[in-house]
């Protein structure tokens, strides 16, 4: 691993930590699509390949894999709850799955493979992510790209009540891509396609809404209460070129108010970003960001194999 480029300002500037992972020989993975750091300071990535949750220590060193690629076709989403068991949310499969750290499946929720009614409401169709109360332990599920919805559950996984439908107003959503939790139970929600994150109670009440980016994918909320957004930026050849519209990592304070800003434009080098689609942070303050390079690529009508999905930013 080597460090060079210098990224963000103030008190959240990072070095860019390049060949951060060491994949085994003829490990490869397409797309990581969600990363996550256990309460053990073990990152743990989920990907689109063979071996579905690999498994690093902080400073790259593989550690082991574990998951049935038939089991998980296209993941999405990886969540820990506070005891290390491990949300697994996979929106092909229309399921999201709680584990043990070594991948023993818990419960699972949803059909697999068989989606509810598009936009019907129903759990999953096409889910995305997880967040967890740190308080109660109910979780909460974002649905997704097929559903315009959030489902509340209990800890054991009783679904207690769902809210939201396609739309542009508050309250309502345009893919409910991301979704966190803050220290007083806040529900964060990625609207990615009507550019906003939108906060509601517990209940599901809405709080206020934060524009001023561009198809948000990614929302983190470290340990200090800092809210980590990555944008995806472009999604058509039209703009892909277009200053100012990401992709990106902001930085916020519970208020609202951006701290920080970083992303040198769309590209490999060390600095820019393709597609942030997933963010964690270990106890020392560094950044993992897992991108669907592959897919944002495709989209604009390149195919490119072994394009970079996943960056490691080391707190200066």
């Amino acid at each position: 691993m080597t460090t060079a480029t210098k990224i963000g300002t103030g008190e959240f500037t990072y070095e860019v930590a390049t060949d951060w992972e060491a994949l085994p020989p003829g490990y490869s993975w397409q797309e990581a699509a969600a990363v996550a750091v256990s309460p053990k300071d073990e990152v743990y990535v989920f990907n689109r390949s063979d071996y579905p949750v690999i498994v690093f220590d902080t400073n790259g060193r593989y550690l082991r894999d574990w998951g049935d690629p038939a089991m998980y076709p296209r993941a999405h989403g990886i969540t820990f709850a506070a005891d290390g068991t491990v949300f697994l949310i996979d929106d092909d499969d229309h399921t999201v799955r709680k584990c043990t750290p070594d991948g023993k499946v818990i419960f699972t929720l949803g059909t697999p493979g068989v989606p509810t009614g598009y936009m019907s409401g129903e759990p999953f169709h096409r889910p995305t992510d997880v967040a967890i109360d740190p308080n109660t332990g109910d979780f909460y599920v974002a649905d997704g790209y097929g559903n315009s919805r959030v489902h509340k559950y209990s800890p054991d996984g009783r679904l207690l009540f769902s809210w939201g439908e396609p739309g542009v107003d508050p309250g309502q959503f345009n893919i409910t891509h991301n979704i966190a939790t803050d220290a007083d139970g806040y529900v964060y929600v990625a609207d990615r396609e009507n550019h906003r994150v939108q906060i509601f109670d517990s209940n599901g009440n809405f709080e206020t809404q934060w524009k001023n980016m561009h198809r948000p994918c990614a929302i983190y909320i470290s340990d200090d209460q800092h809210v980590f957004v990555g944008d995806l930026g472009a999604g058509m050849n039209v703009n892909r070129n277009m200053p100012n519209i990401g992709p990106w990592i902001s930085v916020y304070n519970r208020s609202g108010e951006r701290l920080a800003r970083f992303g040198d434009g769309f590209g490999e080098e060390p600095g820019q970003f393709i597609a942030p689609h997933d963010i964690s942070m270990d106890s020392q303050g560094n950044l993992y960001i897992g991108e669907v390079s592959w897919t944002n690529l495709k989209n604009l009508g390149e195919i490119k194999d072994g394009v970079r999905s996943l960056q490691k930013l080391v707190k200066v």
